[in-house]
């Protein structure tokens, strides 16, 4: 089905595309029965598929990477394609508009995707109401959360307990972003004491809370070994219950995409195929560093099966797509399931 639409999707701007796709599933969905006909169709998940992390029981391993359902509008719906799991946001305390379009670019010849959106989205109200709506309870739902572009790093830590407060009724567990390459000085949050003073006052505040949540951290792909060291000491420091490697890079080395048509699109966070390899690589180098401690979602550059098995084997306990999702559809979170089910047997 995804393939006989894609052609129209790519003939649009990729981000009318993108809110088009969201009118569309949204349509689809309100037809009646029309849910349970996706979610026959498309859903991969049997029994053994299953997943105890974090103290949550995820129908299968791979999830939706934040970014896609920023605002937790579409998550309901989106559940119906046989995801295991889906992040929202990233949601910062006020809203924003990010940075100004056009900000989101496919790359055809390397199967990847720039953008700098720069955590647009409606604020931290208007997603926990949405989530304060939610119908099915069995969907594990994430929440990236970040800080207003206009919050100095110094105050940022202020952002992420007003979000953490906000949505923490609603969310399953919660994601700490200060990897985006899209918010001027984000990744200067990931410099070692810093993001400890952040990961210890928001971890003093999940504990305070009558269940504490499980509370990761995503990381940028463009970390030096001393700095992944670094993330390690710090997850343990901080008693974090997870990893989420990794965010888009700033790196475009071996792309296809000509050098004039990079420059032409300028600056932004590089996702997909050409980040395949680095985040497994980063994957593999945390897992080994941990001795395997430190659970580990991998994301990045996941297109196929094969892909989404390297991660595990990499040592992710679970995986999240986003880019690959973008160029295959739904089919690809069917290969992937099926295609770590029957490496298990």
């Amino acid at each position: 089905m995804y393939a006989l639409i894609r052609p129209l999707l790519f003939a649009m701007q990729a981000e009318k595309a993108h809110y088009f796709t969201f009118r569309l599933i949204k349509f689809i969905a309100r037809i009646p029965g029309m849910k349970a006909f996706l979610h026959a169709l498309y859903n991969p998940t049997r029994p053994g598929d299953q997943v105890q992390l974090f103290g949550l029981n995820f129908p299968n391993r791979v999830g939706l990477a934040a970014g896609f359902d920023k605002d937790a509008k579409l998550f309901e719906e989106l559940a119906c394609f046989g995801f295991g799991f889906i992040e929202i946001g990233t949601i910062t305390p006020r809203p924003q508009s990010g940075n100004p379009q056009p900000r989101l670019f496919r790359l055809l010849k390397d199967q990847a995707i720039i953008n700098r959106m720069g955590f647009n989205n409606e604020g931290m109200a208007a997603a926990a109401y949405r989530l304060s709506k939610r119908k099915n309870k069995s969907v594990i739902i994430g929440g990236n959360i970040g800080k207003n572009k206009l919050t100095p790093n110094e105050e940022a830590t202020s952002d992420y307990i007003k979000v953490f407060d906000e949505l923490y009724p609603y969310v399953d567990y919660f994601v700490v972003n200060v990897s985006s390459p899209n918010t001027p000085g984000l990744r200067e949050l990931q410099e070692k004491e810093p993001l400890t003073k952040l990961l210890h006052t928001l971890q003093q505040l999940n504990n305070s809370k009558p269940l504490r949540k499980p509370l990761l951290l995503k990381i940028a792909p463009d970390l030096s070994h001393q700095q992944l060291d670094d993330i390690v000491d710090i997850a343990f420091a901080c008693k974090l219950d997870g990893i989420i490697a990794t965010n888009t890079t700033i790196c475009r080395e071996g792309l296809q995409t000509p050098a004039n048509e990079l420059q032409a699109i300028g600056p932004g966070g590089l996702s997909g195929k050409p980040l395949t390899r680095r985040s497994t690589e980063v994957i593999r180098y945390i897992v080994q560093k941990s001795e395997g401690k430190i659970p580990v979602i991998g994301v990045g550059g996941i297109m196929n099966g094969n892909d989404a098995l390297e991660k595990i084997h990499a040592g992710a306990s679970l995986i999240q797509v986003y880019t690959g999702f973008v160029y295959r559809g739904p089919s690809l979170i069917r290969e992937a399931v099926e295609t770590i089910r029957n490496h298990k047997k």
